[in-house]
């Protein structure tokens, strides 16, 4: 979830600059967004934390999982946003408002997403790891 603001915010920005409005296919397509990029940090995460479990170390892990899933995860968000942006005919304008936020969200949700998400799995893991320890401790 410590990487939904990031593609939150690259959705604003792409906005923004392109002169549009927050209206409801913008918000929808925060909604959307939203999904995409949790997915993306859940397929990250997961490796990772099998990786972890089966006596890995959390940092290689973590950047392993990155490395893993990034050919997959550029695909899968490039089809949908670029099929939203690329929208033609009929009710295209509501498509390419949701769309455009969703394109710049996931731009950033993937650029900055797969150096973040492995960052912030790493630092999460050693928080639960540390709080553990003192409840073990106590």
């Amino acid at each position: 979830l410590l990487s939904l603001p990031v593609a939150a915010l690259g959705a604003y920005l792409g906005v923004a600059v392109c002169g549009l409005e927050n209206d409801i296919y913008f918000q929808i397509g925060l909604v959307m967004l939203g999904g995409l990029a949790a997915k993306n940090a859940i397929l990250i995460v997961e490796f990772a934390k099998v990786q972890v479990d089966n006596g890995g170390d959390l940092v290689q892990s973590a950047i392993h999982a990155a490395q893993l899933r990034f050919r997959p995860i550029l695909m899968t968000s490039l089809a949908f946003v670029l099929g939203m942006v690329l929208a033609s005919g009929p009710g295209s304008a509501s498509r390419q408002a949701i769309g455009t936020g969703v394109f710049f969200g996931m731009i950033f949700a993937i650029v900055f997403g797969i150096v973040l998400v492995p960052f912030f799995f790493v630092l999460i893991y050693k928080a639960k790891e540390k709080v553990q320890h003192k409840i073990k401790k106590d």
